[in-house]
């Protein structure tokens, strides 16, 4: 990351902090709800269906206590009737039989028909987490790269992954169950009115009374949720910085101090955990105390109501199972709107992602330069990572084209966002940047970029051959192709040296390759691509000085008739560009020819005279 980048990150902190990772509760509940439903309801038929098949099977649970209570009036009815004419007790198969098949197949259609959704619903989780992870990953394409330069890499990488898990597991699991919580306690206080009002009444007000415990309880867990999701961002951040840049950890001497700071995310993560999970899990138990208590009432209440005669004992036997039937679903409504508390925070951390202001849109899906011959021109571009801080103004240049343009400076001074301005990774703030004549915002990115050949300071090689990584930007290379440029760029000796030569696999296992050799590798791939422009980023930077004279050769055969923009800390290796520019603070302060700069005794030549001067000390 280059010095300037670094400066506006550590500006961007408190932003980063504002709107990337919530520090407290979901921001904004009825809204983050409202667009869920709206994705939830893209697959209507199978929720509808689903809602169908909840409503069937609560429906056979809710008959079935009114069947056994009617079997139980029978045999008590029975007994009390052989007591009366001193008979022996039997029970009558014709008409017991018929009860007991009915609850059979009551039980039977209400377990088919609780598994069905069980079944959809998983499809519907999967699909809709599906299509908010292309969602997001589309989105995370067409963000503008000061997005990523403010924002953590292992925050947005715990918002596709365990943030996405969490909203799927929650709606897999708890959405059926609050659907099935919802019919069966309005089906069971229906049967329970019918039966009998005055103890419907004493089970609702217990009902009320857990309910409003529960809400108030729900209120506090999602802002225990919304602390324990990005405690775990923060985590992962700390984590993947950890992996990224193990090995200078290791050369200063810093693992005591990031294991510590890893353990003190850590300890984060816990408590906000334990405060999230103990609220979760302690109301089952709280809600289930209000419920027993209000049953011993009913209880002490029907059992007055069956001595004065006004209601039967299958009744009342019925009326407990209804509460059982309530009071279960209460409590696991309870959980689960906990459940949903935690959803609705991480669904809100990736919908913020969705709303965060992308790349300005092509303004053409036309190729304009089919020829490109590489004349670049910057006018009056004014330029900053935000508009109160402007870091470029009034940016004139004119460049030929075959030109070789060096760009030099001290560290922070603006050379590798010039650079960016052309490659359109950042908006201009005024002026304009042509190619050929066109304005570079009147081209399609795609076009403007195949354009450009890009080698940074930093390689990047992705886990596949070392044929693939140097064809990374014309897929359809020939092989032949593919080690004419690695040839060029002097990597082809070293690579037949491998155990399976152009088709060795790179990755993290992969030793004997150095960051020089990886170096060599990225120019390959920029040489097979064959760019009319080029821009090198130190990308001598990482090889010894023998190979870099090899590459510089390589670098001159490249650059014959294509316009190169070349950014440099050593002045030795630009002396022959046809253009210096000379940057400061994020504006050219100079530009000229190495001879031209050197004879105006300016700011250039003290750097370069600086630079002769440890050199030869």
């Amino acid at each position: 990351m280059t010095e300037e980048k670094k400066n506006i990150e550590t500006q961007n902190n408190a932003d980063f902090m504002g709107d990337g990772m919530p520090a407290g509760r979901a921001q904004n509940i009825k809204g983050t709800l409202k667009r869920f439903f709206k994705d939830l309801m893209k697959q209507r038929g199978k929720i509808v269906f689903t809602f169908f098949c909840l409503a069937v099977s609560a429906v056979c649970t809710i008959i079935t206590p009114a069947l056994i209570g009617e079997a139980i009036n029978q045999i008590f009815d029975g007994v009390q009737k052989a007591r009366e004419v001193g008979g022996t007790f039997t029970v009558n198969l014709a008409t017991m039989g018929g009860i007991m098949l009915a609850i059979l197949i009551l039980y039977l259609l209400g377990a088919l028909f609780n598994y069905i959704p069980q079944y959809i619903l998983a499809s519907v989780s999967q699909n809709l987490t599906l299509s908010l992870r292309e969602s997001i990953s589309g989105k995370l394409n067409r963000l503008p790269l000061r997005y990523y330069d403010t924002h953590k890499k292992g925050d947005i990488l715990s918002r596709v992954t365990s943030d996405l898990e969490k909203v799927a597991d929650t709606l897999q699991e708890g959405l059926t169950e609050f659907i099935s919580a919802v019919i069966t306690i309005i089906g069971a206080f229906a049967m329970m009115l019918f039966i009998s009002p005055s103890l419907t009444v004493i089970a609702l007000l217990a009902i009320i009374v857990s309910m409003a415990a529960a809400v108030l309880i729900s209120i506090k867990t999602n802002r225990f949720y919304a602390k324990n999701q990005s405690a775990l961002g923060e985590l992962n951040a700390n984590i993947e910085e950890s992996f990224t840049g193990n090995s200078l950890i290791k050369a200063f001497n810093l693992q005591a101090e990031m294991m510590k700071t890893n353990d003190e995310l850590n300890e984060n993560l816990r408590k906000a955990s334990l405060n999230a999970q103990f609220i979760t899990y302690a109301i089952n138990p709280l809600i289930r105390l209000m419920g027993q208590i209000g049953y011993v009432v009913i209880a002490v209440r029907g059992a007055m109501s069956v001595i004065s005669g006004s209601i039967s004992i299958g009744e009342v036997q019925a009326i407990f199972q209804y509460i059982n039937q309530i009071s279960e679903p209460v409590t696991q409504m309870s959980y689960t709107l906990n459940n949903l508390q935690a959803a609705i925070a991480s669904v809100e951390r990736v919908y913020q992602i969705e709303d965060e202001l992308e790349e300005m849109p092509d303004a053409t899906d036309k190729e304009i330069l089919p020829k490109p011959k590489g004349n670049v021109s910057f006018e009056q571009v004014r330029f900053g990572y935000s508009d109160e801080r402007i870091l470029m103004k009034d940016i004139d240049i004119q460049i030929k084209a075959g030109s070789k343009v060096a760009v030099v400076g001290p560290t922070g001074a603006g050379k590798t966002t010039l650079v960016n301005l052309l490659m359109r990774f950042y908006e201009l703030q005024g002026g304009r940047i042509t190619i050929d004549g066109v304005n570079i915002k009147d081209m399609s990115r795609r076009e403007l970029r195949s354009i450009l050949g890009m080698v940074l300071q930093d390689t990047w090689l992705f886990n596949g051959t070392i044929a693939e990584n140097i064809a990374y930007g014309r897929g359809d290379a020939p092989m032949e192709e593919i080690i004419q440029a690695a040839k060029a760029a002097r990597i082809d000796h070293f690579i037949r040296t491998l155990s399976q030569g152009y088709q060795t696999i790179i990755d993290d296992e992969l030793a004997g390759i150095s960051g020089g050799q990886k170096q060599l590798m990225t120019i390959a791939r920029v040489i097979l691509a064959n760019p009319s422009i080029l821009i090198l980023d130190e990308a001598t930077s990482s090889v010894d000085t023998r190979t870099e004279v090899e590459i510089q050769k390589a670098m001159d055969h490249l650059m014959k008739g294509r316009t190169s923009f070349i950014i440099a800390h050593r002045l030795s290796t630009i002396r022959d560009a046809d253009l210096i520019l000379v940057m400061r603070e994020g504006t050219i302060i100079e530009q000229g020819t190495h001879k031209e700069l050197l004879a105006r005794n300016g700011f250039y030549a003290e750097l370069y005279r600086s630079q002769f001067a440890a050199k030869a000390s």
